[in-house]
Order: structure tokens, then sequence, then C-alpha cells
């Protein structure tokens, strides 16, 4: 945190994006309630089916006549608009209201709310703080050898063609300093999917700013189905190829240029 609200609380919040995750909610946001009682909560959800965004609202309802406060929120959109532009949703609601750390955080129980004070307490020093699975430290539970091999591999290729420090920018578990995303221009953030967020570490290491990885246990859901697929897979190595090769073409135009100054 800055200096102004180093001996002060910070306002956090965490946004959830949903689609189709009434079976994991109420667990997601019972044991948030529990690890980070002081943090408001932004459900975002995208439509669901399945009622997600309506039992989103009877929980919040609930909360707030137990604690006699408001400390969950909901964010109703028309579709299923993408992950990306969820999270995006939920960054300028933060902003608008003055939330000094926001958060992502998956609501099938990927990410585990134990895990986050962790990630608090990096913040403090940091821009970005990822909760990685790749740096020691980090773990994940019940997947398969061929989606760690695609993890893996997909986050070696984008280390390779960004130049991003990082093992784990695919990441989706991960705590902002809101005076980091205020400074971004959000508007040109078009990353639908998981490729949003190799998009927005970039843009952070980019501008300059410090992000630290926290290793944390990644447990793959048993409630509901995972919104990978084929086509997520090819955004993000199409978008990672694409930045890369625009980064080297101003590199290489940079070189030039200074050859020709001397």
């Amino acid at each position: 945190m800055t200096a102004d609200n180093a001996d002060t609380q910070p306002r956090v919040l965490v946004v959830i994006p949903t689609y189709d995750e009434r079976e994991n909610l109420p667990t997601a946001l019972e044991r948030l309630r529990a690890s980070v009682p002081d943090a408001d909560l932004l459900v975002v959800d995208d439509g669901s089916p399945d009622g997600t965004g309506e039992l989103a609202e009877k929980i919040a309802a609930q909360d707030e006549e137990a604690s006699g406060r408001t400390t969950i929120y909901v964010l109703h959109r028309t579709g299923k608009l993408g992950l990306g532009t969820a999270y995006i949703t939920g960054f300028r609601w933060a902003l608008e209201r003055g939330y000094d750390v926001i958060v992502e955080m998956d609501a099938d129980g990927s990410h585990r709310a134990e895990d986050l004070p962790r990630l608090l307490d990096a913040v403090a020093g940091a821009d970005l703080v990822i909760g990685s699975r790749w740096v020691p430290g980090g773990s994940v539970v019940n997947w398969p050898v061929s989606r760690q091999l695609l993890s893996r591999g997909g986050n070696t290729y984008t280390r390779l063609a960004l130049g991003l420090p990082l093992r784990d920018a695919t990441a989706g578990f991960r705590a902002f300093r809101a005076e980091t995303l205020a400074t971004m221009a959000l508007d040109e953030v078009a990353s639908a999917g998981y490729c949003f967020q190799v998009d927005m570490a970039w843009r952070v290491q980019r501008a300059g700013g410090r992000i630290v990885e926290v290793p944390i246990t990644f447990v793959e859901r048993e409630l509901g189905r995972s919104k990978m697929s084929r086509a997520i897979v090819v955004e993000a190595l199409a978008n990672v190829t694409v930045w890369g090769v625009e980064q080297r073409a101003r590199q290489l135009g940079a070189a030039v240029r200074r050859l020709r100054r001397r």
C-alpha cells in the first residue's frame, strides 16, 4: 500500500465472475467470509441459465441481514460475454467506489480462499500478486498430466514469446493494487478468455510495475463443468504469438534507429 494508507486497513474487493456456478458459489462465498471477513465480494454473473445470479442475490440479502451491512454485491450481465470483460466490469466498479485492492478469483473452488490472505500480504509491496501453481511451494490437485503439461507448456511459451518473467502468467487468482489498474487503459483490453490473464500481467510489466508470485494449491473443481475449451487455448496461443512478433518488431526497429544515429 502507499504511504498514505500504510497504517490503515486497505479496502479489498474480491471480484468473482460466474456462469452456471450455482453448485459452487455458496461454498466459495462462505469460505471467503471465513478467510477474509473484512473484504467485500462482487459476483459478476453472465446471465447464468442455472440461476446463479438469483442465488447470489439471495445469499447477499441473507448476509446483509445477519451482519447488518452490505458486503456482497451482485452485477447481472445480459449473457455470456467472456471472462475478461467480466473482470474489466468488476475493476471499473471497484475503482469507482474507492477500493484499494482488487482481487480476481474463480467461483468453482479451484482457488482456495484460505490462500488469499498471503496474496493480500504480498500486495503491500507489489502492483500485482499472482497466486502461482508453478513456483516452488505451488501445486495442483486432481489435474491429469495432460492438463499440467498444457499449462506448463503455455506458460513457457509465454515467457519465451513476450519475455514475461513469470512461472504462471495464465493464473487467474491474483490481487491488483487499485492505483495500478487506475493507470491502465482498460478500454483497450480486448482479450476475452483466459488469455486475459497474460494480457493484464504483460501490461503491468510494460508499465514498470512490480509483479510477485505467491505459491498456492490449485484444486480442480468437483462440481460443474470446466469452462476451458479448444477455442480458449487457440485464442491464447494466437494472441501471445501476435504480441510477441509485434514486440520483436518494435525492438528491431529501435535497434535500427539507434544504429542510424551513430
